[in-house]
């Protein structure tokens, strides 16, 4: 098997990019630059946070020539955005770091190439520079319009002769087709006393270029020297697929033009439910406090903070497809197998801090414990996995904050503050959630219920929680509510429940600012609306609807988004956009 060194290039350039070799060091991680990580079958394009997409599209380019051309397609192109880097990207480092220091990268740039011929004399080696910047050089006239320093051309190599171009941080050794042997074993010699007179960085090497087997990092020092590699390089997920042949512009447009995707039906829901809560063993949680993972309390089943990661591990039972045993052996116990999976949660305000962590920690410890049969499922804020929801029989409550939050209120160093909770279920029962929300009376709505809680901050009461029932709310969520302001507050709090027109006028509309004369009443969208993406990322533009259950974390940056709520159309840009796909739409 082939061993690929690991090494870190950064890009120089405007309108054609050279990649070029820099220390495997975090400090070389400029967030102005974007870079690329080889690392064997694994090649990470990291793009720093002030980079410009340009760059970070060539970059993708460049690993997919590397890819196609010294791997044979079998590499996995990853891309790494500044503070979202997965924990295989900071293995490779050693760790993750406390503090980067960008480092200036253009010192280990070799603005001048030395390109030397390798000829067998009268019993000696002879190694004449090759004066690539004089015309004369050159078997045929170069371009006028290249400059001296351009005039590195794939047409100075002969097929019958060897040449060492020596770039400083590397240093190649070319071998034509038709050279002599003698002279391709002894310029690999002469290569490596090269690289040892003058003083090179640590990650410089001495690598061997057969012709028509060259490296992109060889290539990519001679001017005009590029494949075209078909890749559509404004897609933006991690793996490009490469069009083998040519073909006409296709526009996939069918998403819109299909019917609604439905939600689940009530029955349907509740016996997913017990069937995924049957084969459940055991369910585990964590939470990160500080730097570790925690256990998590049982009482705190259910509730997420939105600064805060979670990891619960979930142990099913899996029926064994062995065959009936005999009849003699009918008494002995026939095992089931065993499923593990690891569901990860993290807050939409949260850091990505909490996935690096578990990564380096539990996650090691998970995959020794159960080899084999480990799956991880990582998940963000509100779109969680349906099998997930479903372990918290529809009370999974969110709030804004992080757990040492209610801490220091019950330790009273930090104020209680109102709390406004949205119970709502966009695509059937097992996507119910409790959310809280900004206390705004222009907020409530007839179709939903409503959770406020109005703290007192005195020693003789903790305050009051009011469950507030819309006119059309759904009666299942009506049932929940109570159970649901058990589970937040206990019995600190006292409860009052209000259907909508029966909200007394001192505390509840004091809670929410001011009373309130118009709000919403009724959520008619929701049976309407569609969220449809638009992007190419199979190659060719298309368009697919998202589920029922999104939310804002759905609208992809890089990708334009269409909300269709019945009556009107809005667009979405993302920032990151590419200028093609806005012509398409």
């Amino acid at each position: 098997q082939t061993v690929y060194p690991t090494r870190l290039y950064a890009l120089w350039g405007q309108r054609t990019v050279t990649p070029y070799p820099v220390p495997l060091e975090t400090s070389s991680l400029n967030p102005e630059e974007v870079l690329i990580l080889d690392h064997g079958m694994n090649i990470f394009v990291w793009v720093g946070a002030n980079a410009k997409g340009v760059k970070r599209s060539k970059a993708r380019l460049i690993a997919e020539k590397i890819n196609k051309d010294e791997r044979k397609n079998n590499a996995e192109i990853v891309m790494s955005y500044q503070g979202y880097e997965e924990g295989d990207f900071w293995e490779i480092f050693g760790g993750i770091p406390d503090e980067i220091i960008p480092s200036d990268l253009s010192v280990f740039r070799s603005s001048k190439p030395r390109l030397y011929k390798v000829n067998l004399g009268m019993g000696y080696l002879e190694l004449p520079q090759v004066r690539y910047q004089l015309a004369m050089e050159h078997q045929t006239k170069p371009d006028p319009e290249l400059t001296p320093r351009q005039r590195l051309l794939k047409s100075l190599l002969n097929t019958k002769n060897v040449y060492i171009l020596d770039c400083h941080t590397d240093v190649f050794v070319w071998t034509g087709r038709k050279s002599p042997r003698l002279v391709r074993a002894a310029a690999m010699k002469l290569a490596h006393e090269i690289s040892t007179m003058i003083h090179r960085p640590s990650f410089a090497i001495v690598s061997k270029q057969l012709e028509g087997t060259e490296s992109v990092l060889f290539k990519s020092r001679f001017i005009g020297w590029t494949d075209v590699i078909k890749v559509d390089y404004t897609r933006e997920d991690e793996k490009v697929i490469v069009q083998q042949d040519a073909r006409e512009n296709k526009i996939d447009l069918s998403a819109i033009f299909l019917p609604r995707q439905q939600s689940m039906p009530d029955a349907e829901a509740l016996q997913l439910m017990e069937e995924w809560n049957e084969d459940l063993d055991v369910m585990q949680g964590f939470v990160l406090d500080g730097k570790k993972f925690v256990s998590l309390p049982q009482e705190e089943f259910g509730k997420f903070h939105s600064k805060d990661c979670y990891v619960f591990l979930c142990r099913y039972w899996v029926p064994s497809d062995a065959p009936p045993e005999e009849e003699e052996d009918e008494d002995e116990d026939q095992e089931d197998d065993i499923q593990c999976v690891v569901y990860f949660w993290q807050g939409h305000e949260a850091t990505n801090m909490g996935w690096l962590t578990f990564t380096f920690t539990l996650q090691k410890k998970f995959e020794a414990l159960f080899p084999g049969k480990l799956e991880v499922v990582k998940m963000k804020q509100q779109q969680e996995n349906l099998k997930f929801l479903s372990h918290f029989h529809q009370k999974f409550i969110i709030t804004n904050g992080s757990r040492k939050d209610v801490a220091n209120i019950r330790s009273g160093k930090q104020e209680d503050l109102t709390q406004f909770y949205q119970i709502r279920s966009n695509g059937g029962m097992l996507t119910t959630r409790c959310v809280e929300i900004e206390p705004n009376p222009k907020l409530l709505n007839s179709e939903f219920c409503f959770i406020l809680k109005v703290p007192f901050n005195n020693a003789d009461s903790s305050g009051i929680v009011y469950g507030w029932i819309g006119r059309i709310a759904n009666i299942n969520e009506a049932r929940l509510m109570e159970d649901m302001i058990s589970t937040l507050f206990g019995d600190e709090y006292s409860v009052q429940i209000l259907n909508e027109g029966e909200e007394p006028a001192n505390f509840f509309w004091v809670g929410l600012g001011g009373k309130c004369e118009t709000y919403e009443e009724d959520a008619d969208y929701l049976h309407h609306v569609r969220l449809f993406r638009c992007s190419n990322e199979k190659g060719f533009f298309s368009v697919s609807e998202k589920c029922t259950d999104f939310c804002q974390d759905d609208l992809a940056d890089d990708d334009i988004m269409m909300l269709d709520n019945g009556q009107v159309v809005f667009m979405w840009v993302g920032h990151q956009t590419s200028q093609l796909k806005l012509n398409l739409v």
